[in-house]
């Protein structure tokens, strides 16, 4: 079946993505590969060194661990990685399956995160009106006692209980600040997952980021921004079906 490339999003890392979602995904005959993005878990790259850059290469250098063209899948910030790292892995001669941006930032050409988050459409968005920013250079930390609102607020108790306490982790600020530099509609095969009741980014910016570049297929499911927690077989299942298409 398919190669799935999953990217995590800000102030997390790659025990972030649940045991049983990876299992669904492989149940259904799929290869499921994670990893921390620069001086996130565990990996060891000093704070003040990372850029958005940073991450997309680290994103390009896993897709290319394999000659087989993946399924690449940003969550939230991840989506602003994907974007970066696939336009700089076509444009080097790669090849990929696709793109699936699971409630996360897509941007055009020179527009960062901040960017995106600052639009009218973002407005409400739960993780920014949370972020305790502090230090040079800046980290952003988000209080464990505002994720269940913020992050998880239609998952059930029981799944809640599941996440891994070290799966928020501090984050450093600059990535937010960087804007991507891509070649806008690049021929690549997109598609979006928006998730309902995500109060970290608001569906309505959701709908604007998709509508802006060209997405073949977009799907609806009725959750919070952490989807694989609260809906978790829903997301399976549409996983599966894009990575199938």
């Amino acid at each position: 079946m398919a190669r799935i490339v999953l990217v995590h999003g800000a102030m997390g890392n790659a025990s972030v993505w649940p045991e049983t979602f990876i299992a669904g995904l492989e149940a259904r005959g799929h290869s499921v590969e994670t990893f921390d993005l620069p001086a996130q878990g565990k990996d060891s790259t000093p704070k003040e060194a990372v850029t958005m850059q940073a991450y997309a290469d680290r994103t390009v250098e896993q897709l290319r661990s394999s000659p087989e063209p993946a399924v690449l899948v940003g969550h939230s910030m991840g989506g602003m990685v994907v974007t970066q790292a696939a336009d700089d892995f076509v444009a080097a001669g790669g090849e990929l399956a696709q793109v699936i941006y699971l409630t996360a930032f897509l941007p055009r050409n020179g527009q960062s995160l901040l960017d995106l988050a600052g639009t009218p459409e973002g407005a409400g968005d739960q993780v920014q009106a949370n972020l305790v920013v502090a230090g040079e250079p800046p980290l952003g930390t988000f209080p464990p006692a505002a994720a269940p609102l913020a992050l998880y607020n239609t998952t059930s108790t029981e799944m809640l209980a599941t996440v891994p306490p070290e799966s928020l982790e501090s984050q450093p600020i600059i990535p937010f600040t960087n804007p991507v530099n891509i070649t806008d509609d690049r021929p690549l095969t997109r598609r979006y997952i928006f998730a309902l009741q995500d109060l970290a980014i608001p569906v309505a910016l959701q709908r604007k980021m998709a509508a802006a570049t060209a997405v073949v297929e977009t799907v609806d499911i009725d959750s919070d921004h952490m989807v694989f927690f609260s809906e978790q077989d829903h997301l399976v299942e549409v996983l599966d079906r894009f990575a199938r298409s």
